[in-house]
């Protein structure tokens, strides 16, 4: 789902740019330790060239949001809230989701606490994905929302970090969600997709990290479009796609559409209730290949 696993040296240029409320000072001071991020950012040779595009025209403040011929849209930094609200309201019961916010040590907060903090996990994501990869929507009202990361991209650095405001989650979460955000979850993602995938394949791939559609959206095919406006380049590009389904439901859906379970993920190994994420890739199909399209 996230990749922000790269080891790193705290960055005191950074720490200029953060307020002055002390709980946020505190954050960041501990904050390239529990996220280890890296300091600078290459660009690889084989960057997805509709990605530098993409990135170019939100940089430039051009529209890039008139939908395609399928009815996908490329949205824009200013719709960020909308489509985290999207994906926040298609991942409200997600198990995954609720092991960062349904805490032990946050027992005492309400359901609506525990809302407000998941809507703004997705729109820290979501501003993330808008800086960095590719984020689409499929509906007229954000129904389906998918956040890629382009082959060569990631959501590594301080720029980002800061940018996006993930950073917060360091003080926002609560010391076991925080714990299992950083320090758990995030390195199983990372670790797992490299030996997945290989070291080569692992940056040379596009990595679906989330796609949700509002539940009265489902059945129109929105997350098909979504995710074949992405695959059809993978197919051009030669490229492999990968992603984490959190349902086994969705086995079904992604399988139409050319993924395969390559293997699985457990969080809380060991624990009173695990949870359990399918890996899944889907290789490129040539010209005459048959990718499954008749996915609603």
């Amino acid at each position: 789902m996230i990749n922000m696993a790269s080891q790193c040296n705290q960055s005191f240029a950074a720490t200029a740019i953060i307020s002055h409320d002390l709980a946020e000072k505190r954050a960041t001071d501990h904050l390239a330790t529990d996220v280890g991020l890296a300091t600078t950012t290459t660009t690889p040779k084989n960057m997805s060239l509709a990605a530098d595009q993409v990135q170019a025209a939100v940089a430039a403040k051009k529209p890039i949001g008139k939908p395609s011929g399928d009815g996908v849209r490329i949205l824009t930094l200013a719709e960020y809230k909308e489509a985290a609200l999207s994906l926040a309201e298609a991942f409200k019961d997600d198990h995954t989701s609720q092991y960062f916010t349904h805490t032990p040590d946050r027992a005492h907060w309400t359901e609506q606490q525990r809302w407000e903090l998941h809507v703004k996990v997705m729109e820290y994501i979501t501003y993330a994905h808008l800086l960095k990869g590719l984020v689409v929507s499929a509906g007229p009202n954000y129904d389906c929302v998918a956040l890629w990361m382009p082959p060569g991209k990631d959501i590594d650095g301080y720029s980002t970090l800061f940018r996006s405001g993930l950073w917060r989650l360091h003080y926002q979460l609560s010391r076991v969600g925080r714990t299992r955000f950083f320090h758990e979850f995030l390195p199983l993602l990372t670790t797992t997709k490299l030996q997945t995938l290989g070291p080569r394949r692992d940056a040379d791939s596009w990595y679906l990290v989330y796609i949700g559609t509002r539940a009265a959206s489902r059945g129109k095919g929105y997350a098909r479009q979504v995710i074949e406006y992405v695959t059809r380049q993978a197919d051009a590009e030669r490229r492999a796609c990968y992603l984490e389904s959190s349902h086994v439901v969705n086995l079904v859906i992604y399988g139409k559409l050319g993924f395969e379970k390559k293997g699985e993920i457990v969080l809380g190994r060991g624990g009173e209730e695990e949870i359990g994420l399918d890996v899944m890739v889907r290789e490129p199909v040539g010209e005459d290949g048959d990718s499954g399209v008749d996915v609603v």
